[in-house]
C-alpha cells in the first residue's frame, strides 16, 4: 500500500493538542499524511498565533469543524464544552470523513483519536476505518478512567461519581499515587453538574476504545511501571515531548515570545526560577500578589509566564503589586507565553514552579529539572503525587486557612528545593531513564517503530 493517510482528532484543549500533534510529526518523519482536526475556535486561534506556519510542510493538513458552542461562551468551563462536543462533533466529523473518503487517492488509512474523543472511535468503525486510541496523559490516569465501573461495583463513588466516603484514600494499582477521591478527575473539574457531564462523558469514551488496534499512551514504562503492568493494554511511546526536535507547528493557542530565550542566554548557569501554570489555571487578586511577592522575596532571578487571562475577571497588569515592576528590574522576566520546550532545556533554568499537567510534568523531567508543585484541577493532584512520592524530585506547597499559599512558603520551598541537592539528583536519575526509553534500543522507540511497522503491513 501506499503511504498511509491519518486521521488525528484531539480533545479542544491545549494540553490535548500538543501531545498529538507531537506524535503527528513524528509519523511523517515517517512517511504518514495527517489530516489534523482541530475546532474552528482552536484552529483560529493556532493560526493568529503563528499565522503562515500552521500548514506544516503539506505533511500536516489542519482541517477544523465546530465544537458546538456560540463565538463568546467560555470554552474553559468544561460541562459546557463537552456537552457541545457531544451534541455537534460527531455528525460533522461523519461529514467530514465522507468528504474525504470522496478522494480515491486521499482515503482515510487509520483514525487517531484521543480517548476523550472515543465517539470518534466508534464513527470511524462505521467507515470500517481501522482505529488507534491515544491517551496524551498518564498511563494511571487511563487506569483511573477505566476504573469507574469497578469504583461503583465497589461503591466508592455514586452513579454521578461522587465520592462516597470522601476521605478514604484509594489505592488503584500498586507502585502509583493513592488518590483521594476529591482528586478524582471529573470531581475537582468545578460544580456538580460539569461533574455530572464529565463523568457520563469519561464513562462513554471508554466504551469507545473496545475492540481499537492500538492504545498508546504518552509515557514511558521508567515513569509509570506500577500502572503500565496493572494494565498492559497501554502501549507507552513517550515521552513525544523528549523524542523530536522543535517544530515550528506545536499546536500552541498563543503566540510564543521568545524574547524569553534571548534573555535566558545573559543569565548564569542553574540560576533561574520558571514559573508557568498551563493553559487553565486562573488566581484570584490575592494569590496572584502573593506569588508576586514571593519571586521578589526571593532574590533571585526568574522567568514568570502570566496569561492575559490567568487572572479573574481583572487585568493582570493592574493586580502586580505597587512598584513590583520596577524593584525586580531585570532580574524578572514576565511573558504572556512561552516555548516551554524551549526554555526548560536551557541550562539557566533551576526549577520549575509548576501546575503539573501531564505535558509540564514530562517536558520538565526530560530536562532534569526540579519541580515546585501548585496544581489547579484535573490530573494535575496525581501528577503532583508522583512527582513529591514516587519521583522524589519536587516539593508541594502547603495552602494556609484562606486556601493561599504565601509568599513565605513559597520562598522557603524554592530555598529548600535548590539548596537539597537531592531533588536535582534523583531528577538526573529519571532523565537518563526516560531519554533512554526514547533513544534507538529503548522500550517507548521500540513500540513505536513496531507501530509504524504495523501501518505499513
Amino acid at each position: 500500500m501506499g503511504n498511509p493517510h491519518i486521521l488525528a482528532i484531539p480533545y479542544p484543549a491545549q494540553g490535548h493538542v500538543i501531545p498529538l500533534m507531537e506524535l503527528s510529526h513524528r509519523l511523517v518523519d515517517h512517511g504518514v499524511s495527517i489530516t489534523f482536526v482541530n475546532t474552528d475556535f482552536n484552529r483560529k486561534r493556532v493560526k493568529d498565533a503563528f499565522g503562515n506556519k500552521v500548514e506544516g510542510e503539506g505533511s500536516i493538513h489542519l482541517v477544523s469543524i465546530p465544537d458546538g458552542m456560540e463565538p463568546g461562551e467560555d470554552r474553559n468551563h468544561l460541562g459546557k464544552l463537552t456537552d457541545g462536543i457531544s451534541k455537534v462533533m460527531p455528525s460533522r466529523l461523519r461529514k467530514l470523513l465522507k468528504k474525504i473518503n470522496g478522494f480515491e487517492d486521499e482515503k482515510i488509512s487509520y483514525v487517531i483519536a484521543d480517548v476523550n474523543m472515543g465517539w470518534a472511535l466508534d464513527i470511524a468503525a462505521e467507515f470500517g476505518i481501522p482505529r488507534v486510541a491515544f491517551w496524551p496523559s498518564s498511563a494511571f490516569l487511563f487506569v483511573l478512567h477505566f476504573s469507574t465501573n469497578k469504583l461503583l461495583d465497589d461503591q466508592i463513588i455514586d452513579r454521578y461519581g461522587t465520592p462516597i466516603n470522601g476521605e478514604k484514600m484509594i489505592e488503584l494499582c500498586p507502585k502509583a499515587p493513592a488518590m483521594h477521591p476529591k482528586n478524582f478527575l471529573w470531581v475537582s473539574l468545578g460544580d456538580f453538574t460539569t461533574q455530572k457531564i464529565t463523568f457520563e462523558y469519561a464513562k462513554r469514551n471508554i466504551k469507545g476504545i473496545d475492540n481499537v488496534e492500538w492504545l498508546i499512551c504518552n509515557t514511558t514504562f521508567d515513569l509509570e511501571p506500577g500502572a503500565l503492568s496493572f494494565f498492559p493494554q497501554i502501549l507507552p511511546i513517550g515521552p513525544l515531548s523528549a523524542t523530536k526536535q522543535l517544530e515550528p507547528l506545536t499546536g500552541s493557542f498563543w503566540p510564543e515570545d521568545e524574547t524569553c530565550l534571548k534573555w535566558l542566554d545573559q543569565q548564569q548557569p542553574g540560576s533561574i526560577i520558571y514559573v508557568a501554570f498551563g493553559s487553565f489555571t486562573v488566581f484570584d487578586p490575592v494569590q496572584f500578589q502573593e506569588l508576586a511577592l514571593s519571586l521578589e522575596l526571593s532574590n533571585r532571578p526568574f522567568l514568570w509566564v502570566v496569561r492575559p487571562d490567568i487572572t479573574q475577571g481583572t487585568e493582570c497588569e493592574q493586580l502586580y503589586p505597587k512598584g513590583f515592576k520596577t524593584r525586580v528590574g531585570s532580574r524578572g522576566k514576565m511573558v504572556g507565553w512561552a516555548p516551554q520546550r524551549a526554555v526548560l532545556a536551557h541550562p539557566s533554568i533551576a526549577c520549575f514552579i509548576s501546575h503539573c499537567g501531564w505535558n509540564s510534568t514530562v517536558e520538565g523531567l526530560s530536562n532534569g529539572v526540579p519541580f515546585l508543585c501548585w496544581p489547579y484541577f484535573a490530573d494535575h493532584f496525581v501528577n503532583e503525587s508522583y512527582i513529591c512520592e514516587i519521583w522524589k524530585i519536587g516539593l508541594s506547597l502547603r495552602r494556609d486557612e484562606r486556601e493561599i499559599i504565601t509568599r513565605e512558603e513559597i520562598k522557603s520551598k524554592v530555598e529548600q528545593l535548590l539548596i537539597d541537592e537531592s531533588f536535582k539528583e534523583e531528577e538526573l536519575k529519571l532523565k537518563g531513564s526516560v531519554m533512554n526509553s526514547v533513544n534507538e534500543n529503548g522500550s517507548s522507540n521500540k513500540i513505536f517503530n513496531n507501530f509504524i511497522e504495523w501501518m505499513r503491513s
